[in-house]
């Protein structure tokens, strides 16, 4: 339909997976882990492998040519950032009670998520900027569909003109936000588990929402409509991208509605 996309995605079950295999080695071989960066990358790498090779092969499909390109993302952070202290980020799988308390290294946050079981939570800093977004933009201008920002992107504390890797997990939402805005998108799609976004979410009292504007977006994060986890920083990352320019639109929605929602007949709208 002729629209220019930069596609992102998560890695939290990934990325945990990659640190327990590494995590594991080091036991055995009596070597030092790899660092949280180093296994955000190598999860930007194979994800991005798999869907690069799918769309190519979706869109050749149905007789159209378009080049498909991942891109590995750095996203800077601070050093000082308050998140280093507060792990918040869940990675990896859920673990049952006894799994957990199996679990011998150190350092490790876990959380409790009810039915569905511990999950580990790490650093998660606001990402400042995007390395590589000229290189995202020109690609897109050249008529690819790009990959980018993988897992929220390759999290790095800048140094003069070094770029040190840290040990933490970047917010996909934010970061997309954020690249979003560099390359001057009218849209931000946000895809998940639900064609809206609900208030009261599971309750008889539910209210589905269609559309609202950024005060009324602000206003529902602040009565605490939406999990800390899931919705809110969804949310957030709209806010954020909408309050930079005029003119740009923000929808929340689910994969298989996709089509739907752009059309304005379904999912969430926030403007």
């Amino acid at each position: 339909e002729g629209h220019e996309i930069v596609l992102t995605h998560g890695n939290g079950p990934q990325v945990g997976l990659v640190m327990d295999c590494f995590d594991s080695y080091k036991i055995d071989h009596d070597i030092d882990a790899f660092p949280m960066s180093v296994c955000v990358s190598i999860t930007q790498g194979y994800i991005g492998y798999d869907l690069q090779n799918v769309m190519r092969e979706s869109l050749l499909n149905q007789g159209l040519h378009v080049p498909v390109s991942t891109v590995i993302t750095q996203v800077i952070v601070d050093a000082d950032d308050p998140a280093f202290s507060e792990p918040t980020k869940p990675i990896g799988l859920y673990l049952t009670k006894e799994q957990l308390e199996n679990r011998s290294i150190a350092g490790e946050t876990f959380v409790d998520f009810g039915e569905k079981g511990y999950r580990q939570v790490v650093a998660s800093p606001k990402p400042k900027h995007i390395v590589e977004w000229e290189t995202i933009k020109s690609l897109l201008e050249a008529g690819q569909l790009v990959v980018a920002c993988g897992g929220g992107g390759i999290p790095v504390i800048q140094q003069g003109n070094h770029l040190k890797g840290a040990q933490a997990v970047v917010d996909k939402d934010l970061s997309s936000a954020l690249l979003a805005g560099l390359i001057h998108a009218d849209y931000l799609v946000i895809l998940t588990a639900v064609e809206k976004v609900a208030l009261n979410y599971g309750k008889p009292n539910e209210i589905l929402l269609d559309r609202m504007n950024i005060e009324e977006a602000r206003q529902y994060m602040e009565e605490g409509h939406f999990g800390k986890y899931n919705m809110y920083p969804k949310f957030r990352a709209a806010v954020e991208f909408l309050e930079k320019r005029e003119g740009r639109s923000a929808l929340i929605t689910s994969f298989d509605k996709l089509d739907e929602a752009l059309k304005g007949k379904t999912g969430t709208l926030i403007r």
